[in-house]
């Protein structure tokens, strides 16, 4: 990976949505030739087709949108997370007088106290003790969920989890350096008698953050030699910075290779695992692309899975084959979580003209925690009105499910009204509130453990 993408890419795209001007939204409609658009840098081919430049265009305006209100998106999720932590530091007028006489009526949002908007839709802090260490991956699965819903707190809190609640080891928390925003990630170690896994989990796309949603939605590419093209966002938060660095914070994948080398020397026993949610699940799939890259083989060789949930699509066709292959050649089980109309999965677009493409296991949940392997996912790309339909009676379910799931489930998988809330919002903007940490890790808990067998034996 290099710091400057025209360095390393002889083929890309950068879709620079700031620069865009409505005459220059209109002209790419009309005109097939990107070279005049100030707001499209690009490589090779010019001439492109009505059906792509289209999905440009709906990409650039969407990511305009959203850089317009980021500010609002971030003082309401602040305003939004302020509320829910006073509601549940104060539960009663005494404790409220107490708090208002201490002045500590809400938390301090460094503390271990304080619970960001996603922790507040799925509360549960405790693995699921009947998922043994013997289970294999679906023990695996069910780790790297919670672990990828905590990566949504702040470091006290993600610390206090590991530590006090899960008993394993808390292995550090990061911010890496990824232009105006950061990438930030944890690890931490499972270890006893029979095993010993470091669970490196990136955090992924938090509700009010526009430049993250911009991400999962731009459609710019760089061209990885021998591998394909790539999201350029997605490489960008692992590392490849067109303008330098920050000194201060390190580029993550250097940051984790190199943490990583140092904690796998300390015993040949030591294996590790990749995971994340939405974006998280991107870099976390990217991540050994890149090691690959670079031929690193002891880290190739410890690398004892890959597991993401609600993760968008990472790279084209070829960046697909290269992938599949290579982690069949090093026999790295790669396993992609997709629950239902979740909205993420099915981003960025993929069209007949191979742009982006989804590749490995993915075990695809509905709404009743029922797994199954699939090559392609139901409404693959989301935009349909036949399965908009069926998608706002799936989502009316799930509201109506949110009230009766603890009685048929148990009390651990009660839902709160944030929840609720989410899930009526999801009948609106369909497949929003699928993408809640929260279905995830009811499928990781209730799904069948026969999911993980390999699909001829299923």
């Amino acid at each position: 990976m290099g710091e400057n993408y025209k360095v390393y890419s002889s083929s890309y795209m950068v879709l620079k949505p700031e620069e865009a001007k409505v005459v220059d939204l209109i002209s790419i409609l009309v005109s097939s030739n990107l070279e005049k658009r100030e707001f499209v840098e690009s490589s090779g081919k010019r001439d492109v087709s009505f059906r792509r430049r289209w999905m440009i265009f709906i990409s650039v305006v969407l990511q305009k949108l959203l850089i317009l209100i980021s500010r609002p998106m971030a003082w309401m999720g602040a305003l939004i997370e302020m509320w829910l932590n006073f509601l549940s530091n104060n539960p009663t007028l005494f404790v409220f007088i107490i708090n208002l006489l201490k002045g500590t009526l809400i938390p301090d949002r460094d503390s271990a106290a304080f619970i960001s908007c996603v922790g507040y839709i799925d509360k549960r802090k405790e693995l699921d003790r009947n998922i043994k260490p013997r289970d294999g991956c679906k023990y695996y699965s069910a780790l790297s969920m919670m672990a990828s819903k905590v990566a949504y707190e702040n470091k006290a809190y993600i610390e206090t989890i590991v530590k006090d609640h899960w008993k394993m080891e808390y292995l550090g928390f990061y911010k890496c350096w990824n232009g105006k925003a950061t990438t930030e990630l944890f690890f931490l170690r499972d270890k006893s008698d029979d095993h010993d896994t470091v669970v490196v989990t990136f955090r992924g796309t938090e509700p009010f953050d526009a430049d993250a949603w911009c991400t999962d939605i731009d459609l710019s590419y760089h061209k990885v030699p021998s591998i394909g093209h790539v999201h350029r966002g997605f490489m960008k938060a692992l590392g490849m910075q067109k303008y330098g660095r920050n000194q201060e914070q390190p580029l993550a994948y250097y940051h984790i290779r190199d943490k990583l080398k140092a904690l796998l020397s300390e015993t040949e026993k030591t294996k590790y695992i990749m995971t994340g949610h939405s974006l998280g699940g991107a870099l976390a799939i990217l991540f050994p692309a890149i090691l690959l890259y670079h031929d690193e083989k002891l880290l190739l060789k410890r690398l004892e899975g890959v597991y993401t949930y609600g993760q968008p699509r990472v790279g084209d066709e070829e960046f697909c084959k290269f992938m599949e292959n290579k982690l069949e050649e090093h026999k790295i089980p790669y396993f992609r979580f997709v629950y239902c109309n979740d909205m993420v999965p099915r981003l960025p677009y993929d069209d007949k003209e191979h742009w982006y493409k989804h590749f490995g296991t993915c075990l695809y949940y509905n709404r009743h925690y029922d797994g199954k392997f699939v090559h392609v996912l139901p409404n693959k790309n989301y935009f349909s009105v036949l399965h908009a339909v069926r998608m706002r009676i799936n989502s009316v379910f799930e509201l109506i499910r949110s009230f009766t799931i603890h009685y048929s489930k148990g009390p651990g998988y009660k839902e709160g009204w944030f929840l609720r809330v989410s899930r009526m919002i999801g009948l609106v903007i369909l497949g929003v509130s699928a993408h809640s940490p929260q279905d995830y890790v009811n499928s990781t808990r209730l799904g069948s453990s026969d999911v993980f067998l390999p699909p001829e034996d299923m």
